[in-house]
């Protein structure tokens, strides 16, 4: 009988005014499971973005399977978060190199159109050692985009605040306006005057 092949999928970046919104999903063998977790693996928003890198490297060097994709702002603001985050997750699994038996999706949702066995896993990214791996690529990769986008719009501090809705973030928002990047359906994003987006 062939063995299982578990992937986990998890998403980065549904809450932020600005950025794409970053799935990732992984298979982990018996063994780099335990490995990372003795490396203390667990969901990437309980670590800080130190021991999120370092988990990164571990599971790039592990040669763990893995993949990943984004959905622009304006893909984000066509569709809606949720649709959008979904379409991440379904690519990003389509996109790994062994079909997976069994899809374990972090959430309360199974991903629209996918053609494979999948059962979501509320608080997965905390419970389930192979979501807890998605979820850290998603983050890593999320916020090494918004390091880059800093440094071609600089007057919105994303290496600071990751296009979250801080009050520093909101108070840029409000001096200079959208940037190409901004989630123009997204409340906070447009002045109550400004035309909402459609």
């Amino acid at each position: 009988m062939p063995a299982l092949i578990i992937a986990g999928t998890d998403e980065a970046g549904r809450g932020p005014l600005a950025g794409p919104v970053v799935a990732a999903a992984a298979i982990l063998t018996a063994e780099q499971r335990g490995w990372l977790l003795s490396a203390g693996l667990r969901d990437s928003k309980k670590l800080t973005p130190k021991r999120r890198e370092a988990l990164f490297d571990k599971i790039c060097e592990a040669g763990i399977i893995w993949r990943a994709q984004a959905a622009c702002a304006r893909r984000i603001d066509k569709i809606n978060i949720l649709q959008a985050s979904l379409w991440c997750m379904k690519r990003s699994v389509e996109q790994l190199a062994l079909s997976p038996s069994l899809v374990l999706v972090d959430g309360n949702r199974a991903i629209p159109g996918l053609g494979l066995p999948q059962k979501p896993v509320i608080k997965g990214d905390d419970r389930v050692p192979v979501i807890a791996a998605a979820s850290i690529v998603a983050k890593v990769l999320r916020d090494r985009v918004m390091e880059v986008m800093d440094r071609i719009y600089p007057q919105y501090s994303f290496a600071k605040h990751k296009g979250y809705p801080s009050a520093l973030h909101k108070s840029l928002i409000a001096e200079y306006g959208p940037s190409p990047i901004h989630r123009l359906s997204f409340r906070g994003v447009l002045d109550d005057d400004d035309e909402t987006f459609s």
